[in-house]
């Protein structure tokens, strides 16, 4: 029995009882009848009970101890206390005088900058497809055209002099036939162009009874004309995403120069341009380009003594992810007499294709104007390997006689894109055959 009532203190004792000291209620047990009659009987005083005074107070407390343990909400006190302490490390990561909604803002920026990720190559896509239709042409100021006329005049003023005083005061004869052969052959026309014109002339002069020697020069000039049309051909754009160049030529052409004019020129026309740093020969070339790169505001790829394929290979996978329009990769000059430089070109041209399956969409081959006939034989071995899609013709303004063009057209019709007379900028313009002429027959 004492032994049973020692076990009920333990689990009053966590109750909130002003005497915890006191022993628990007993339980029904079979306990003489006496003791179970005062419990019940509410008439008789407590005092009167046969058992000890000690067990007085237990059979009321089986009336008051259930009410005092039903109160359960006592272990849910400090959960409720804990309930404020949550949203405390929430409100803390927001800036300060955010409101209850604190998880808004930081979702709102998170849901604003993902549809400009997505939505940035808009503006570079854009211009692609309008620039499908898009040419490269000279410009449309008419002074900054004189000017360069006027240049272009004063780059061929020997040529033009050497041709044009042989129609003064002369007679049409075979003399004259002569003369004009010999002032074609010192203007570097070649033979096979020379004969050409020759021969297309003396059909046209028969043909239409020309009797003057102005009517003359003005049938030359029309079959000079017609002979050298069909290198006037313009550099479409908009063609291909991004549209790699690949510029070649011979050591002192004018390689890098060519390309920081072609770049400006570009940018006039709405392209953005990419430049590749590809001759790692030639000394200060890297940043000879990357100079003109600043001055045009234009990246430059480069790689400080590495393969020139490498850099290719990088400009056209970076173009590419920037949305580039147009990418221009330099190379270091050679003769077309070294065989492993130009097998190196090939290299260079099959690394580019492997960056990109179309690539180079243009091959353009850098000639000085100033190299006579053997620019031809330049442009015989370029296309040989490389497959030449156009030509740029520089240094015209110096001791350049013009008439090379003539036995390109002749021999080996490879399109002209630009045409050189300066170090200027402007100085580079699109090849327009019957300004050329008109500048060479003055």
């Amino acid at each position: 029995m004492f032994s049973f009532f020692k076990k009920k203190p333990k689990e009053t004792q966590p109750a909130t009882e002003p005497a915890p000291a006191l022993p628990p209620a007993p339980s029904p047990s079979p306990s003489p009848s006496p003791s179970l009659t005062q419990s019940i009987d509410p008439l008789r005083p407590a005092a009167s009970s046969s058992l000890p005074r000690r067990f007085s107070p237990a059979a009321a407390a089986p009336l008051s101890v259930p009410a005092q343990a039903t109160p359960v909400p006592p272990p849910a006190v400090p959960v409720a206390r804990a309930e404020p302490a949550i949203p405390a490390p929430v409100s803390a990561p927001p800036a300060p005088g955010v409101q209850q909604p604190a998880l808004q803002p930081p979702l709102q920026p998170v849901l604003r900058t993902s549809p400009q990720i997505v939505v940035a190559p808009a503006p570079i896509v854009e211009p692609d497809s309008e620039s499908d239709s898009e040419i490269v042409t000279a410009p449309v100021n008419e002074e900054k055209k004189r000017s360069w006329i006027t240049r272009l005049k004063v780059g061929l003023a020997k040529t033009s002099s050497n041709l044009t005083t042989l129609f003064i005061g002369a007679r049409i004869d075979d003399d004259l036939y002569e003369e004009l052969e010999s002032a074609l052959l010192m203007a570097d026309a070649g033979v096979d162009a020379t004969q050409f014109l020759l021969d297309t002339l003396r059909r046209k002069v028969k043909d239409e009874k020309l009797t003057e020697a102005a009517q003359v020069k003005a049938a030359l000039r029309t079959v000079l004309a017609d002979l050298l049309r069909p290198l006037q051909k313009p550099l479409v754009l908009g063609r291909h995403q991004p549209l790699v160049m690949m510029v070649a030529g011979v050591n002192g052409a004018g390689k890098t120069t060519t390309i920081g004019k072609l770049a400006m020129h570009l940018q006039a026309n709405g392209q953005s341009v990419l430049l590749a740093a590809g001759d790692t020969f030639r000394a200060a070339a890297r940043e000879q380009l990357t100079i003109w790169g600043e001055r045009n505001n234009v990246a430059v790829i480069a790689q400080e003594s590495g393969d020139p394929a490498a850099v290719a290979f990088d400009a056209v996978h970076s173009a590419t992810a920037r949305g580039t329009n147009v990418v221009m990769v330099d190379t270091a000059g050679r003769l077309p007499t070294q065989l492993h430089l130009m097998e190196e070109l090939k290299k260079i041209k099959r690394v580019m294709a492997k960056a990109m399956p179309s690539a180079p969409h243009e091959i353009l081959l850098i000639i000085d104007g100033n190299t006579g006939q053997n620019a031809l034989a330049q442009v015989r071995a370029f296309d040989d390997a490389l497959g030449l899609t156009g030509l740029v013709i520089t240094k015209l303004d110096g001791t350049a006689k013009g008439g090379v063009l003539a036995a390109i057209a002749k021999s080996r019709p490879v399109p002209v894109y630009f045409i050189g007379v300066g170090e200027q900028i402007d100085d580079l313009q699109p090849f327009v055959a019957q300004e050329f002429v008109d500048a060479l027959l003055g």
